[in-house]
């Protein structure tokens, strides 16, 4: 299922109805070790399209500081903590954090948030 931005797809007025409130987010941060922006980008890019294929993940963006390559923040929903662990059990989510300590200055830092409902 391929998720949109736009307005009909998941991600529009319509598609917010598709997240729980409660929700579990996660906003994480990782930055590249000097010189190793490039290898990082390339080893991360493909979580995109792997963690969006996944029926549980709810939304999923990668983003890069466009001031400071090899900076990264992910954000990501899932309905719940237990959806959230099962794709950190992935394996090829364990692959990505093996490469981390070559690539990556100071590992990973996460928030792990939950999603407030706006007014009715």
């Amino acid at each position: 299922m391929t998720k949109t931005i736009g307005s009909h797809g998941p991600l529009s007025p319509q598609g917010y109805s598709r997240i729980p409130q409660g929700a579990y987010s996660i906003v994480a941060e990782v930055r590249a070790k000097p010189g190793k922006e490039s290898e990082l980008r390339t080893a991360t890019l493909p979580l995109i399209e792997r963690v969006r294929s996944d029926p549980k993940n709810l939304v999923y963006f990668l983003q890069e500081d466009r001031e400071s390559p090899g900076h990264f923040i992910f954000y990501e929903i899932f309905a719940n903590q237990a959806d959230f662990e099962a794709h950190n059990a992935m394996p090829y989510v364990k692959d990505w954090f093996a490469k981390l300590p070559e690539l990556a200055d100071g590992g990973v830092k996460v928030m792990k948030m939950q999603i407030l409902a706006g007014p009715k």
